[in-house]
């Protein structure tokens, strides 16, 4: 599972991945589990209502999607995006393939048309949540209401107007499992059973505060609204680190790249050369196996009601240089020298990860971390990069 390009010495063992202690989820009671199961295969189609389209995260569940046979709708802010995702699968019939405009999904029922359909939907993906450390306004205008009211709201228009909706997946983040008070804690195993204690108080301080904030209280609040709500549908979440992997380039491009493959681009453009960024989170998963996890966490009954933590392995920015040197000779003079100091592992170690559960409920397997900067970067080649 492990590359050899990570130094031995810092490096938790592959043993550490596949810890046998039961990571658990906020308790939902057994008979609730039991009522509200998802029946399906991968040979069965669902009618899906996936938020967000056009971000990276949710344009390769799209695929997935598709590629599995699923019938989808998809929201988007604008007309124009939704022409772009037309364009990007010409041959896509609208029966397989709609959409609903949710301009801003922070408002009070914004979902509340997008949840209705004919035929009716089974299944719900929620994407559509803010990555970027960007604040024009304020933490909790740009960060924490986007996230949290448009978790909670579309669970609401659910349970109000799509009584169809057996399973929702929403896309978390390794945001909502780590403690930062425990610094690189290299002794430490994260799993599904964490959970970030980030506070109200602490959110508003900077804009990486409200990032994570933003995807710990709309995950509680997911976890919350099913446990006390009682919904027709059974929920589970996602919770990968960084998210690296091609961008469908005809829908992001260069201007609008998502945060998490900011840094490959700025390295292969030689804006690194003196400096590497640092490599925290220092855990990846690469886009295809995530977009993969939210489909099957759909599919599969086993999923209902647990949280997920995806992840394929360890990375830092040295990595990525090493293999964009290793496979691109065009960017040879744009890399930093071998042995740069930056960008590498803390010298103290960093923590492991228990990605059993995934493993075990929805048989993911991951891409490795040089496939995926490598399709990476050809895939910033094709857009312009």
């Amino acid at each position: 599972m492990f590359r050899s390009l990570i130094k031995p010495s810092i490096l938790p063992s592959p043993a550490s991945f596949s810890l046998l202690h039961p990571a658990s989820r906020p308790i939902i009671p057994l008979a609730f589990q039991q009522r509200h199961l998802f029946h399906t295969t991968n040979s069965t189609m669902v009618r899906v209502l996936l938020t967000g389209g056009s971000g990276f995260i949710a344009a390769h569940v799209l695929d997935e999607l598709l590629e599995q046979g699923h019938s989808v709708v998809t929201t988007v802010r604008t007309q124009e995006k939704a022409d772009k995702i037309k364009e990007a699968h010409p041959k896509v019939g609208k029966d397989k393939l709609d959409f609903a405009i949710v301009e801003d999904i922070a408002q009070e029922g914004a979902f509340d048309k997008a949840v209705v359909s004919d035929p009716p939907f089974e299944a719900v993906i929620h994407t559509a949540s803010p990555f970027h450390f960007n604040i024009q306004t304020s933490v909790q205008k740009d960060l924490l209401d986007p996230a949290i009211i448009g978790t909670t709201g579309i669970l609401k228009s659910v349970k109000k107007s799509a009584p169809s909706v057996k399973r929702v997946v929403i896309t978390s983040s390794f945001a909502s499992i780590v403690d930062g008070n425990k610094g690189t804690a290299p002794d430490y195993t994260y799993s599904e059973k964490d959970w970030n204690p980030i506070t109200k108080e602490e959110a508003p301080q900077n804009a990486g505060n409200g990032y994570r904030a933003s995807k710990t209280f709309a995950e509680r609040a997911a976890w919350d609204f099913v446990e006390q709500e009682n919904p027709n549908f059974s929920l589970a979440t996602m919770c990968p680190p960084l998210v690296l992997g091609p961008i469908i380039h005809s829908l992001t491009g260069l201007d609008a790249l998502n945060t998490s493959n900011q840094r490959i681009r700025n390295i292969i453009q030689g804006k690194c050369k003196e400096e590497l960024p640092a490599g925290a989170p220092y855990l990846f998963v690469d886009v295809r196996d995530l977009a993969r996890a939210h489909v099957l966490a759909m599919e599969k009954p086993d999923a209902a009601n647990k949280r997920f933590f995806i992840v394929a392995g360890h990375f830092n920015s040295q990595d990525i240089a090493e293999i964009v040197r290793k496979n691109f000779k065009e960017y040879q003079d744009a890399l930093p020298p071998k042995d740069i100091k930056s960008g590498g592992y803390p010298e103290e170690g960093v923590y492991k990860a228990d990605n059993s559960r995934a493993a075990k409920v929805l048989g993911l397997k991951y891409i490795s971390l040089e496939k995926s900067i490598v399709d990476t970067v050809k895939s910033l080649q094709a857009a312009g990069a």
